[in-house]
């Protein structure tokens, strides 16, 4: 017969997280009984009772480790690899463009009619012309000095005529007031043509005007304002009366073609090539940062349909270490590639305060004086003294952002301290103040 024995304080845990032994305490049948037949007549001598223990509790160990361990670990790899690829990989269209694909800037000036008093004042005379030629134009005649132009706004309006739009398509522009108008809410565009720098026309629009705001104004200087009242848009106002030339058919005829990254850089331009010549052999070729050239092969006859296939390749981007910071609304946007160096940092803010109380001074009865209103200013100074905070850097986004919140301040005095740092050398990425 085998003899029990005892282990204490053992513990042992799967990676996730189930007990495989709580027990501070075992017996040693519990553990080599299932291997006792395995194990014949070794498990019966009464001498080798401490061998055995120690021997079965390894085999039992190693057991559980090789049973447990490796596909944990595997699959936890595995899904950690998987979730990496589909988040950094983009389509090619969201990332490039074809060279010959781009939008046309269009601007004009026009005029908003219907205004409910809150037009240009008469010190606008760029409004209080543009009136008198319109009405000229209809063969009415009218004095300089007898026409009110407070329901009437002169605006620019700019639009962006989208690439290979056709004629009879319609588009939104955007109005924007020229001169001191209140606001071009409820107000109607009159037909104002839109031209390139080259001055051609290729845009004709008119309609209502949309504002997401309004302006309301009382007696007594009170008013009441929400959003920007003076700048609005027309909704498919637009209408596409002509397109501009563009290289695109001719490229498309001679099947060569040239895609432009949006961000131009070495390390993405290299990988797009290999993600097309993957999927379309001897297609691509780098030619810079910024360019790949694309030869549409013979196979594909129908060149919009290898177009679309190679828009829909995804390849992972070479994305730049950069901080957006805002100053304005105090908004700072950290990128994934960031790294910060260990650096010790101490910021101190400074608070005036500057309090005024007036107070009556009062004459004593009969003494002739009068009444008189006394100023009192009471100025409180406050300065934070706090102590120095290590840094001790990041390797990842995560890191970056538990190091920066120990100095545990608000988002605009860190955009001070970002800067700071930068400066130091310690801050390994490109800053961009907005």
């Amino acid at each position: 017969m085998y003899r029990r024995f005892k282990t204490q304080g053992l513990k042992l845990k799967t990676q996730d997280g189930h007990s495989i032994i709580s027990h501070s305490s075992f017996a040693g049948e519990a553990c080599y009984s299932p291997l006792k037949r395995g194990l014949g007549g070794f498990l019966t001598s009464p001498r080798s009772s401490k061998i055995i223990s120690k021997t079965c509790l390894c085999i039992f160990l190693s057991l559980v480790l090789l049973q447990y361990a490796p596909s944990d670990a595997k699959a936890q790899t595995t899904n950690a690899v998987e979730t990496a690829a589909i988040s950094t990989s983009v389509r090619l269209k969201d990332i490039a463009r074809i060279s010959c694909a781009y939008d046309t800037q269009l601007y004009g000036y026009g005029l908003v009619v219907g205004l409910d008093g809150t037009g240009d004042s008469g010190s606008s005379t760029f409004t209080m012309q543009s009136v008198l030629n319109m009405m000229e134009r209809f063969g009415i005649s009218i004095p300089a000095g007898r026409l009110s132009v407070k329901n009437v706004a002169a605006v620019i309006v700019t639009a962006e005529l989208p690439f290979l739009a056709k004629a009879g398509s319609r588009i939104d522009v955007l109005v924007s007031s020229l001169g001191d108008a209140k606001s071009i809410a409820n107000g109607t565009l009159l037909p104002t043509p839109l031209c390139a720098l080259s001055g051609e026309m290729y845009v004709l629009v008119q309609g209502p005007v949309s504002v997401g705001g309004y302006s309301v104004s009382a007696g007594g200087g009170n008013s009441v304002q929400k959003n920007h009242p003076t700048v609005g848009r027309v909704p498919n106002g637009g209408l596409i009366t002509k397109t501009p030339q563009s290289s695109y058919s001719s490229e498309v005829i001679a099947r060569s073609l040239q895609l432009v990254l949006n961000e131009p850089d070495f390390t993405t331009a290299t990988r797009m090539v290999s993600a097309i010549n993957a999927e379309f052999q001897n297609t691509a070729q780098s030619i810079d940062a910024s360019s790949v050239k694309i030869v549409v092969p013979e196979a594909e006859k129908d060149v919009v349909a290898f177009l679309s296939r190679l828009e829909n390749l995804t390849v992972t981007p070479a994305n730049q270490a950069v901080i957006v910071i805002n100053e304005r609304t105090g908004t700072i946007v950290v990128g994934n590639q960031v790294r910060i160096a260990p650096v010790a940092v101490s910021h101190s803010n400074l608070t005036i305060q500057i309090k005024t109380e007036e107070e009556v001074s009062q004459p004593s009865p009969l003494s002739g004086g009068n009444t008189t209103v006394i100023s009192k200013e009471d100025i409180d100074i406050q300065e934070e003294n706090p102590k120095m905070q290590v840094i001790r850097g990041g390797a990842s986004i995560d890191d970056v952002v538990r190091a920066l919140n120990l100095i545990g301040i608000a988002p605009r005095d860190m955009i001070i301290i970002l800067q700071a740092i930068k400066q130091a050398g310690a801050l390994h990425a490109k800053l961009v103040i907005m």
